[in-house]
């Protein structure tokens, strides 16, 4: 009996750090999800703000609806103590994310602000996109830049 126990306590303890490193894992990303969401969109709506593509108002109006859709996440379980870039492989993410609270949370909240903003605008007309423009990528740099560390 003893033995099962102490085969059983050892398991679980060589199991736990395994198990663990897979819910950071998978945190990271599904983080990552989310970034490639908004690059993908932003990369629509930045050639269109640009000219480099022609201006179409449905498929603005889906990329910034997308970006939307993907900052309204609640993000929180994205980002566990311990899956900064320092701790683990496979991010960039700066641990200073996990200190600068709420001042983190305040970047998130520009950041779903302004993809109302260009949620409202982008299907409008090109003027309208090219406005919110500005706002949207601030917010996405605005964080990037003191958040992200580089490859």
């Amino acid at each position: 009996m003893k033995r099962r126990v102490l085969t059983t306590i050892l398991a679980i303890a060589i199991a736990g750090p395994a198990i663990a490193d897979k819910a950071i894992e998978s945190a990271i990303k599904a983080r990552q999800g989310q970034m490639q969401i908004y690059q993908h969109n932003l990369g629509i709506l930045g050639a269109m703000a640009k000219g480099t593509v022609d201006y179409d108002a449905a498929a603005a109006a889906a990329a910034a609806n997308n970006i939307k859709a993907a900052a309204s996440l609640d993000a929180m379980s994205m980002w566990p103590q311990g899956s900064d870039m320092d701790s683990v492989e496979g991010t960039r993410a700066k641990a200073e994310i996990w200190t600068t609270f709420p001042a983190i949370a305040e970047n998130g909240m520009a950041m779903s602000n302004a993809a109302d903003v260009m949620a409202a605008a982008a299907g409008t007309d090109l003027t309208a996109l090219q406005g919110a423009m500005g706002a949207l990528g601030g917010a996405c740099s605005s964080c990037h830049k003191a958040y992200r560390g580089r490859r």
